[in-house]
């Protein structure tokens, strides 16, 4: 069994999941004094009895970073996830500041396609994998470096991102893709290996700017897109899809369990028609489950 939370944190992105191993991975972070304390205690929740609890920045945007002084501060981040760059703002908030602090320092693992860690996705006799694997970027391909270039120079560090999976023991799989931008995702649609999937998270909070091309979506399959917090008129709503919005969903929680994923919604008056009702209670706001 694990859990997966995708926060309700208004223009913004922060998820975190309880792996079934002995591990907690929180990805982004995005908190503000108005739902800072929900969070933290979601959180603690999350992380209750694991020894190892991990984060994954995917790039240094603010609304990728906001709460993170705050974050540190309760949980003592020890395991930094991120690409290797050397991005820069001419306007550095705090939560910045930390982010470089933490991507420069002891504490930072870089991922990378094909990375490999203990415990991320590899197993010894003392914890098994978290089901963590990096599809992308690759270090030596030109468009990356390109991106890397631009957020050095100040410029958006959007395309720095990386493609995450996290995958289920005979279960479900599920995908991020930060905030990479569709110009960008079709430069290297021939550069990745795509896997199918269950799950999507719709990149750059599921607006326009970030829609996924049709090529790469005919691969992975995704039987449900997730669509971020964004104005609506910045989105994408993936009209050939399964979507659940979190505009309207509120924060979405994902029970990965026996071959099934049972989703709960934040509202209590959100609803889908593609999932199927087997009377899942474990939390409040039970929308449907999809077999997966």
């Amino acid at each position: 069994m694990s859990l997966v939370h995708s926060y309700a944190v208004g223009n913004g992105d922060m998820f975190s999941i309880r792996h079934g191993s002995d591990s907690c991975t929180l990805i982004d972070c995005s908190m503000s004094k108005v739902n800072e304390d929900w969070i933290l205690k979601a959180i603690d929740k999350q992380r209750a009895g694991k020894g190892v609890v991990r984060f994954i920045s995917t790039h240094p945007d603010q609304d990728h970073l906001t709460g993170l002084t705050s974050l540190d501060d309760h949980i003592d981040i020890l395991n930094f996830y991120t690409v290797k760059n050397q991005a820069t703002k001419s306007d550095e908030t705090e939560d910045f500041k930390l982010y470089k602090k933490l991507r420069d320092g002891a504490k930072a693992f870089y991922i990378f396609k094909g990375c490999s860690r203990k415990w991320m996705n590899q197993s010894d006799n003392e914890r098994g994998v978290s089901g963590i694997n990096i599809l992308w970027p690759d270090t030596s391909n030109a468009n990356f470096k390109d991106a890397l270039t631009e957020a050095q120079n100040e410029g958006s560090p959007n395309n720095i991102s990386p493609i995450i999976t996290y995958s289920v023991s005979d279960g479900a799989t599920l995908a991020w893709f930060g905030d990479l931008e569709s110009d960008f995702m079709e430069s290297i649609q021939d550069e990745v290996d795509w896997p199918d999937v269950d799950i999507i998270f719709a990149p750059h909070h599921g607006r326009d700017s970030g829609k996924i091309p049709n090529g790469i979506l005919e691969t992975m399959n995704p039987q449900i897109m997730i669509i971020g917090e964004a104005p609506s008129a910045n989105l994408n709503y993936y009209g050939a899809y399964n979507t659940i919005t979190q505009n309207s969903a509120g924060t979405i929680y994902f029970d990965c369990v026996d071959g099934w994923v049972d989703i709960y919604v934040g509202s209590d008056t959100y609803s889908v028609d593609f999932l199927e009702n087997r009377g899942a209670n474990v939390y409040s706001g039970y929308l449907g489950s999809l077999a997966v």
